[in-house]
Order: C-alpha cells, then structure tokens, then sequence
C-alpha cells in the first residue's frame, strides 16, 4: 500500500505526460496535413496574422506564431522550471548518488549529437543549428515507453524523466548564452531586479500568486524588449515560488479534526443549502487547505494539464506545418545531418557515457535496468520533437528555407529515434520473457 502511494504521482504525471505525446502527434499530423493541402495559404495567413496592442510610448505588435513561441511557451518553461526546482529539491536529483545516473546519461545526449553536427556540418551558414539536436522531448518519449506499459520497469522511467529535466536544464542554457540577441542592459537589470525581489519575499515566506502573475508580465516584457529569449524569463520565475508549505502536517490534522467537529455540531438546513456556521467552516478549511499545500506543487499541479494538453499541442500546430512542394528550396544536407545527430548522436552518445561511467563505478544503475534497457533508451532521447523546433525557429529565423529543412529533419529523425527505441526495448522484453 505504501509503495503504492509514493508512486502514484510519477504515474499520473507519466499518464499525462503519455497522453500529451499523443495530442503532439495529432496536432503534427494536422499541421503537415493543413500545410500541404489547397488550403495552404491558409495556415500561413493564420499564424502570420498580427495581433498586439499600441500606445503612444509602448507598442507590442506580434504574429500569432510568435505569441505562441515566445508567449505561451514561457509558461512552458515556467513550468520546467518548477519542475527542475522541485528536482532538485525533494525529487530525483535531490542528491548525487540521484542525479549521477541521469546526468552522465543527459552529457551524452547533449555533447556527442552537438559534436556530431560540428564535425560534419560542410555549411557555414547552418553552423548556427548545433543545438538542435541536444533537446528530447519528454511528451514523445514517454509516451511510447507507455505504450510498452509494465513491461519496461518503472525505474527506466523515472531515469527518462530525470534524464530529461537534466537535459532541459542545458538546452536553457545554450538558448539563454547562444540563441539571444543584442541585449539592452538596462532593461536586463531592470527584470532582474524585480525577480530579485519575488526571490527575497519567498526568502521569507511570502507568496502571492498575484504578485507573482503581475510581475512575471513585466519581467517577461522586459525579456523581450532587452533581446534576451522571453521564455527563460518563465524558468528564472518558477525559481521563485516557494517549495515548503506555511504550515506542516500536524498542525494541519489539528485544525482539520477541529473544523470536522465544528460542521458536526453546525446548524443543518432543511434543504440542499449549507447553514451560515457551516460555510464559515467550509471557508476555515479553505484557509488551512491553502497554507498546507507547497505553492509549487499546486501551481504545477494546476499548470501541468494546460501544457500538455493545450500549450505544446497548439506548439505543434503552429509549428510542424513543412510544405513538401517542389517550389521549397529544402536544404538536403541540413534534413539529414540532423537526422543523423538525432538518431546515431543521443544513441551512441547516451549508451557508450553510461556504460563507461558504469564500469568505472561513477554511476549506480538500478538493477532492473539492463543494458538493451539503456541502448532502448537511448535512442527514444532522439525524439527532440518540441525543444528542437524551438531552437531551430531561434536558430535560423532570418532564413525560413533552413528552418523548414531543419523541422523536416527533426520530424524524421525523431520518428525513426522512436520506432527504433521502440522495437529495441520490444524485442529485450521478449528475450526476458524468453528466457
């Protein structure tokens, strides 16, 4: 029963997780669809349609496209970046016997596919996309470990899961070192500043969600307007919503016996409708209920459906739509060198650094992972779906030939890193099953 109840959050979030990589899948689907379809001109013309607002001394005009890059995927990595707190805090890279497995693992998977591109990259003007194949997409990945259900251990999992957060941890960091433009300063240390300000009121205890919702508005505005990528204004803010809740257990159950008592004793309507005495408790428990709960565990709580089921999916729409007609001008070269560093770059990167790591007793793996578990793995970290259209859109956004040839790349590459993953780990659960 215990093991039970520490592991139903993973599951749930691999649930959701799984079932996002689905509506990704189908949103991608409709894109290439749409996009190759009479009504072409259409899917362009929408995600090109400008929206935004003007004033005399603001003006803040953007096509949808990019108030999906750069707007709704900065509450994506705002919740990246709770999710890496919350990791690195009370989760699985909360100590570096933990975090030692999945991030010898993440190394590989983000330096051998980026030296891979370097060492065959023969076009100086695609130099720039080095970082496109170092990011996997969590969604895709485990959803089809999902699909392979019990017969994968939990535990390979929970590595992919970690893994992956370790690797979104780099692929912030060479988005925020490399992929930003000239940068005001004044603007820069302006946000900072008010982002050291939500850092020291959670110092000391205090949150508010609308404190932190107006000033992450106007730090994200900043971002923006300074060249700095607006969404790593999403994973500086996560860093500031508390972890730790206002009140601990006892005091909790205390005054929820005490509440309980009281509705006991309230005065019962003859109807449906609650007594004044016991709305009074209802909103006492409302009270208690809200200092117990972590402000980060509720926010990602509440933030976790929106993004896998409406952010990343509208991501996906907006962005996988590649016209396969003859009048693009695809850059072959480009689509199969990141096919490579997706598929043979995480695979070989991944597995040789974890065997290595493992042999030289750097790492301890789990038991019930082996090494085709690994190799399965391994190649399932190609899937670089989401992160990789992100930083080719940042890449080569002033020449749209190379983005297009860029996404066709990762959308091949990406599926054959998963059939492959997929049949690897299939055919190492029949040989178990087998043996």
């Amino acid at each position: 029963m215990i093991k039970k109840i520490i592991l139903t959050p993973f599951q749930k979030f691999v649930k959701i997780e799984s079932f996002s990589g689905i509506l990704l899948l189908i949103s991608t689907l409709i894109a290439l669809a749409w996009a190759n379809s009479p009504y072409a001109d259409s899917y362009t013309a929408l995600w090109q349609y400008k929206l935004g607002f003007e004033t005399p001394f603001f003006e803040l005009q953007k096509p949808l496209i990019l108030w999906i890059n750069d707007g709704l995927m900065a509450i994506f990595f705002f919740l990246i970046g709770l999710e890496i707190k919350r990791e690195f805090l009370i989760g699985e890279l909360n100590s570096m016997k933990k975090i030692a497995f999945p991030l010898f693992g993440a190394l590989g998977g983000m330096l051998v596919p980026v030296l891979l591109f370097l060492l065959l990259n023969q076009n100086p003007e695609t130099l720039q996309g080095w970082g496109i194949p170092m990011a996997t997409d969590i969604a895709f990945s485990l959803a089809v470990l999902n699909v392979l259900g019990s017969r994968v251990p939990l535990s390979l999992k929970i590595f992919l899961t970690a893994f992956a957060i370790v690797d979104d941890i780099g692929a912030v960091l060479v988005i925020a070192v490399f992929y930003s433009g000239a940068i005001n300063l004044g603007l820069l240390l302006t946000a900072l500043g008010l982002l050291a300000v939500l850092y020291a009121l959670a110092v000391k205890g205090i949150y508010s969600k609308y404190i932190i919702t107006s000033f992450g508005v106007i730090i994200w505005i900043l971002f923006l307007k300074s060249g700095i990528h607006p969404t790593l204004a999403g994973i500086l803010l996560a860093f500031s919503v508390p972890v730790r809740q206002k009140i601990d257990t006892p005091v909790f159950i205390d005054n929820l016996s005490k509440i309980t008592e009281r509705i006991k004793r309230a005065k019962i309507m003859n109807n449906a409708v609650l007594s004044k005495e016991q709305i009074a408790e209802i909103d006492e428990l409302e009270y208690w209920t809200e200092r117990y709960q972590s402000p980060l565990q509720r926010l990602e709580h509440s933030l976790h459906g929106w993004v896998a089921y409406f952010i990343i999916p509208i991501f996906a729409l907006a962005n996988a739509g590649v016209s396969f007609s003859s009048s693009t001008a695809l850059d072959q070269e480009l689509v199969l060198l990141i096919i490579s560093c997706l598929v043979v770059g995480n695979s070989v990167g991944i597995t040789s650094i974890i065997l290595l790591a493992k042999k030289f007793k750097l790492i301890e793996v789990p038991k019930d992972i082996g090494k085709q578990h690994i190799i399965g793995v391994s190649f399932l970290a190609g899937i670089g779906f989401t992160m990789a259209i992100f930083i080719a859109g940042l890449a080569f956004k002033d020449n749209p030939s190379y983005i297009d040839s860029a996404k066709i790349g990762i959308l091949i590459g990406s599926l054959l890193s998963a059939l492959i993953g997929y049949s690897v780990l299939k055919w190492n659960t029949k040989k178990t099953n087998h043996a």
